[in-house]
């Protein structure tokens, strides 16, 4: 698959919290964690990857992991600790746990159909906006019925910096053809936040088991699950 082109982003100003949020126009959903209770997933594969190795996955390594892209992400289990094993070597072996585990395994979070059907109800644009590689993004989309309300699809394929940089976010709004502050950003991790901050949207987080003590600063809403009903009224 191409590398994609780099691309420079003019720093983006934070938005004063004193000013009025903007009319939602567009909606972006981080997928792990969020919409699919994936990171649970993640957490086996990571930790019997270490286990081979004599060590064991930590909440404290998923989190630097959280967001980041293809072999960014390993090359952080790699640093945290000091592994012999290249990048490209992990990542495959991941690839072949998860791929293996993901059809039993998987599951949505609570509330998603509910917030799936609120959004289209709404008739605001919704995209996917995840640093999992497409390839995990057609397996695990392949037999939802709304995944052609999705407006676009952005994966870690699509972008050079994963999360906290904000290009995820950044480009998201380009597709939208909206300002940042126009749109609306889901995530569950502390990296995700910080993207979207970063990029001047608007976030809610709604941390899950694996996230709650990460850290959400900048975040104009702190949701207890996709059925927050502060979440919906945003769109209202």
């Amino acid at each position: 698959m191409a590398t994609p082109p780099h691309r420079v982003f003019e720093p983006i100003p934070q938005r004063d919290d004193s000013e009025p949020i903007p009319a939602v126009a567009g909606v972006a959903l981080d997928m792990d964690g969020l919409l699919f209770d994936t990171e649970r997933i993640y957490w086996q594969v990571g930790d019997t990857i270490l286990q081979r190795r004599g060590h064991r996955y930590s909440a404290a390594l998923q989190a630097r992991m959280m967001g980041r892209i293809g072999t960014a992400a390993v090359q952080q289990m790699i640093d945290y600790h000091a592994l012999d094993d290249s990048a490209e070597e992990l990542l495959a072996e991941s690839d072949q746990l998860y791929g293996e585990l993901l059809p039993g395994l998987l599951r949505p979070m609570p509330g998603l159909e509910e917030w799936i059907d609120h959004l289209q109800r709404s008739g605001v644009p919704f995209a996917l906006t995840t640093s999992s590689r497409r390839k995990w993004v057609d397996v695990i989309f392949a037999e939802l019925h709304w995944r052609q309300s999705l407006t676009f699809v952005l994966t870690g394929d699509d972008v050079r910096q994963g999360k906290p940089h904000p290009e995820m976010y950044l480009t998201a709004a380009e597709k939208f053809q909206l300002q940042p502050q126009q749109m609306l950003v889901l995530e569950d991790s502390g990296n995700g936040c910080a993207a979207g901050v970063a990029a001047g949207a608007n976030v809610v987080a709604i941390p899950n088991e694996h996230t709650r003590e990460q850290d959400f600063s900048g975040a104009m809403l702190v949701a207890e699950s996709l059925l927050d009903q502060r979440l919906w009224q945003l769109l209202r």
